[in-house]
């Protein structure tokens, strides 16, 4: 258990190794290769070294993105400390947490505790977050509540991601790879001016397939397939040095495999299997002595084989429009950013796993939002300063159905009864449909003012406000109303801000501590509503709002042979939006609703390293507590309970190696290693619902030409062939658990062009 004497010491040892930055800067000759690589970020809305930044920033530049392998959101999980992002759908719906922070909510009407940007703009549906994650420049991960200059506020943190802006010179590149389980991804991009210093063009895309690392036994095929494509054109307008205008269009399109989960069966039918709670002990799952609620028995314990009836597919469409303009005037800059995201997503879900038809699900959803930001800002003198309002309009429609337990119809059929429904038994067809409508206003403002030479104070405030609407049916049969017509509207509102010093002991290292408070708007339920207890699960739930203290050290020392960024946090919240299952006789039912409070705290470590010409080293360390102080819910109490998704330990370090060629070319290999400790997926801390620790390993083998034009080599994921739960869905009431695995080990070989 991490003790708060910790965190202390990591304030004082923060402040510690910074002052020893003044001691460290030497004069050795610089060389190239021999220096960590200067990063610039816009975590403040300007471009700024991300040493000089008073915030916890994970940057990752073009050729990190590459080496790494960041092909989707997810592979972003620990490779920042203290960041989990995982999931168990197959093209929406990522699961992001931040310092513990996050929901684990799968419905479309809950926004996610940790925002996703591109290019400025808010991405609100979780199922258009995997939509622009290709020809990218940057990405930054931010650590901590983002109160202020975000268009969303989010109290986990966010995820800025940069895509590259069009060339002034003609420019192109493209990559293709091929891998295990017949996996192909093709990249390509092209750039330059087709009006010289006035207009320029981007034209990237991507395609993205595989034959999914799951075998289907009942029909031999391979599942949890991939198949996707994206495409994206910009173009930057120049008309004068006073202006600036980036339009950006963007279509998304995935036509892959739907979630082939694997099941594990919870009902005993010997003693011997029976645990304390009456399910399945550990150690008989696949044993034969347990089964679902059909009788079906799972024979094998390999988690990449499946017995799946139904074989659904995940169709997600999206589109997107961005227009970035900016205009400067007499020392200030006028920022403006809209943006139009039209989303549909219809997936066709076996959720039972099983060779019987338990449930089948049906999810169709359509998504529309516009946003308009603007911003005036400027650096003048002594004084930083940004001045916004944020506006955006989202319409949701939800059409979607379950299936339940058809299998088991001819039981119940009676002369009274011929089609054998049975909604107090759960055999029956539903059907619940929703709109939700939500106006997001906001006004901000930040301040950073340099008190002396040294010392710098930062003050932000934004007031923000959501009206919602919502509207909810729900049949049986598509014949009667099984939950009655609920309609309401519903206004949140907050303030949150933050306020913080920012301390420079020398021109390469600074000490800082800021206070930020975030909040989360309250909203409703999205969820299938169970019938006999609709009202409590459709009712608002509240705000979400944290109040965060921080303290951090940023430093270059030995001449920027190295970069060392510490950093402190004590979280305090307070009605922590919470998502969990609970079963009502067979029925499997979801809740979110308000948690009560709940402490967090930790501390975390970056750092890069150049010990010798050509080698660079990263790493991250992170330890977290986070526990719910008081929660009682339908579930039971999960009072001092750790939150989902939140390992106590992780870290993760990579290296990479330049071997020069006489020829002029070289040979660059790297490795990727993670490790975390034991996390949870669900409030109520059940060691069944979890995962063990794991480490992984990554490696990477490349051949580089002398002009730096052409790249080639070998790659490989999860070297340690670990099977890593990423996501538990419990279905107690029907008698199994939905497990969902990411991929085994893969590897392959890549080619890579830049012009």
């Amino acid at each position: 258990m991490i003790d708060k004497r910790w965190c202390m010491a990591s304030a004082c040892g923060a402040a510690l190794m910074s002052a020893v930055a003044a001691q460290a800067q030497t004069a050795a000759p610089q060389t190239a290769g021999s220096t960590v690589e200067e990063v610039v970020v816009t975590a403040n809305k300007r471009s700024e070294n991300l040493m000089d930044v008073p915030v916890a920033v994970t940057a990752f530049t073009s050729q990190a993105i590459a080496d790494k392998r960041l092909a989707v959101l997810s592979d972003l999980n620990n490779a920042a400390p203290n960041v989990r992002i995982s999931g168990g759908d197959a093209a929406a719906n990522p699961k992001m947490f931040i310092r513990g922070v996050g929901l684990s909510d799968f419905n479309p009407t809950t926004a996610s505790a940790v925002g996703v940007y591109v290019d400025g703009v808010y991405i609100g549906s979780p199922f258009a977050t995997l939509s622009s994650f290709f020809d990218l420049g940057q990405i930054e991960v931010l650590r901590g509540p983002q109160g202020t200059l975000y268009g969303k506020n989010t109290t986990g943190g966010a995820i800025s991601i940069t895509s590259n802006r069009p060339t002034w010179r003609p420019s192109a590149e493209g990559s293709v790879e091929y891998g295990r389980f017949k996996s192909l991804t093709v990249n390509g991009a092209v750039s330059g001016p087709l009006i010289e210093d006035k207009l320029a063009f981007r034209l990237a895309g991507q395609y993205l397939r595989d034959d999914g690392a799951t075998l289907n036994t009942v029909t031999g095929d391979h599942v949890n397939n991939a198949n996707r494509g994206a495409i994206r054109g910009s173009l930057l307008f120049t008309p004068s040095d006073k202006d600036e205008a980036l339009l950006s269009v963007t279509r998304y399109a995935n036509r892959g495999g739907a979630r082939q989960a694997k099941q594990r069966p919870l009902f005993p039918s010997t003693a011997a299997a029976t645990g304390a709670d009456g399910l399945c002990k550990p150690g008989y799952y696949y044993s034969g002595a347990c089964a679902d609620i059909s009788g079906y028995a799972d024979p094998s314990a390999d988690p990449y084989r499946v017995a799946a009836d139904v074989q659904g597919k995940d169709r997600v469409d999206y589109y997107s429009t961005s227009l970035n303009y900016t205009h400067h005037f007499g020392g200030v800059d006028l920022v403006s950013i809209s943006a139009f995201q039209n989303v549909r997503r219809n997936i066709d879900e076996n959720s039972d796993t099983s060779p019987a038809d338990i449930l089948h699900n049906h999810f169709i959803a359509y998504q529309k939002e516009w946003s308009q930001e603007l911003r005036l800002q400027a650096d003048v003198g002594n004084l930083k300063w940004v001045l916004g309002a944020y506006y955006m309009r989202d319409e949701l429609k939800n059409n979607s159905t379950f299936d339940v337990l058809r299998d088991f119809r001819p039981f119940f059929t009676t002369p009274s009864n011929p089609t054998g429904v049975s909604v107090d038994n759960s055999v029956v067809f539903l059907r619940y449909a929703y709109t939700q409508n939500t106006d997001t206003y906001a006004l901000f403002g930040q301040a950073d003012y340099s008190l002396t030479d040294k010392l710098t104070a930062t003050v932000g405030l934004r007031y923000s406000a959501d009206k919602k609407t919502f509207d909810y049916h729900e049949t049986a049969e598509e014949a009667f109303d099984l939950v009655p017509p609920y309609a309401q509207r519903k206004s949140f509102g907050a303030f949150s801000g933050r306020l913080g010093l920012r301390y420079d002991l020398t021109d390469e290292s600074n000490i800082y501590a800021t206070y930020n408070r975030g909040f989360k708007s309250g909203g409703f339920f999205g969820g299938q509503a169970d019938h006999e207890s609709y009202k409590e699960q459709l009712a608002p739930y509240g705000n979400e709002t944290v109040d965060a203290y921080e303290v951090g050290s940023k430093s270059s020392l030995f001449d920027r042979r190295l970069r060392l960024s510490l950093s402190a946090f004590y979280y305090d919240y307070k009605d922590l939006q919470a998502f969990a299952f609970v079963v009502r006789d067979t029925r499997t039912v979801q809740i979110l609703d308000n948690a009560g409070s709940a402490r967090v705290y930790g501390g975390e470590a970056e750092i890069t390293a150049v010990p010798i010409r050509n080698l660079t080293l990263t790493g991250g360390l992170a330890l977290l507590h986070a526990k719910y102080k008081d929660y009682r819910s339908e579930g039971g109490d999960y009072s001092g309970n750790q939150m989902p998704e939140a390992p106590k330990f992780n870290a993760s370090l990579s290296a990479k190696y330049k071997v020069e060629l006489e020829s002029g070319a070289a040979i660059e290999p790297s490795l990727d290693a993670s490790y975390r400790t034991r996390i949870f997926f669900d409030p109520s801390q059940t060691e069944r619902l979890s995962s063990p620790a794991v480490f992984q390993l990554n490696g990477q083998l490349a051949w580089r030409s002398p002009d730096e034009h052409l790249e080639a080599g070998l790659w490989a994921k999860n070297l340690t062939n670990k099977a890593v739960l990423v996501e538990i869905t419990p279905i107690a009431g029907l008698g199994y658990d939905m497990l969902s695995y990411a991929p085994p080990r893969t590897f392959g070989v890549f080619l890579r062009y830049h012009y």
